[in-house]
């Protein structure tokens, strides 16, 4: 899996998934009032809970917005309704399937920032997918030296301001994905080496078996997958509330 730029397309009403394929599904976590009452009609009590935990409304309804668009694409997949998606959690707080769903063997994974999120499904393979929207760090060059080897760290502080920004963000979305999909934390950044440069796509060197694919969903943002196994195919849909 390489190259970077993917259109963003509707998904068709027929979706199929097939073995060889990985699905990544870009969600806008900012939607209207109307679409936000169809998401938050299909969450659970508990994530009810969660959702009026949150102290400002902004986190409050993006977090809606993430769980409910995660159900209805898990949904498309399961061909059931969306409240009907079951949820377990790993010790480390990661969704799966939970109960019976399990048994499809479909995995998927999700992350945000800002007023964005990412969904990665496949069949029967780990998977993890990190998404950073790229901001200023005043520590950027000590982030780096604390989280990355030191090759990787040399890489960051030989670039110009203007490139360490997005070369750091790509490394730390790569090695977040990878971590995610095998279900380590992030006290384990500094374990996982990749290699890439400000023209060249990221490669995953921690381990053969594994598929790294980088991706741009928006401009000022970076993403990458990370996924068990070789020879995908990528397939990237753009969601939307059919409020």
């Amino acid at each position: 899996m390489t190259g970077q730029n993917h259109l963003w397309l509707p998904a068709p009403t027929n979706l199929t998934l097939l073995p060889d394929e990985v699905h990544v599904w870009r969600i806008d976590l900012d939607v209207v009032e109307s679409q936000l009452q169809t998401l938050v009609a299909t969450l659970s009590s508990d994530e009810l809970a969660r959702a009026n935990r949150f102290r400002f409304q902004e986190h409050r309804q993006r977090f809606i917005a993430g769980r409910g668009s995660l159900r209805n694409i898990l949904s498309s997949y399961l061909n059931i309704e969306p409240q009907q998606v079951m949820f377990d959690y790993e010790p480390r707080g990661k969704p799966m399937l939970g109960d019976t769903l399990a048994n499809s063997g479909l995995l998927f994974n999700l992350s945000h920032s800002q007023d964005l999120a990412l969904c990665a499904v496949n069949y029967k393979h780990k998977i993890g997918i990190d998404l950073e929207c790229m901001r200023s760090l005043s520590d950027l060059e000590a982030l780096a030296q604390r989280f990355f080897l030191p090759r990787e760290y040399d890489m960051v502080r030989s670039l110009p301001p203007d490139q360490q920004q997005q070369v750091f963000f790509r490394y730390w979305t790569c090695k977040e994905a990878y971590l995610k999909a095998t279900g380590d934390g992030i006290s384990q950044l500094e374990q996982v080496e990749i290699s890439l440069t400000p023209t060249q796509p990221a490669k995953l060197l921690t381990s053969e078996d594994w598929s790294l694919l980088e991706l741009t969903p928006a401009d000022n943002y970076c993403a990458a997958v990370a996924v068990a196994g070789s020879g995908w195919n990528l397939k990237c849909w753009q969601f939307t509330v059919n409020s």
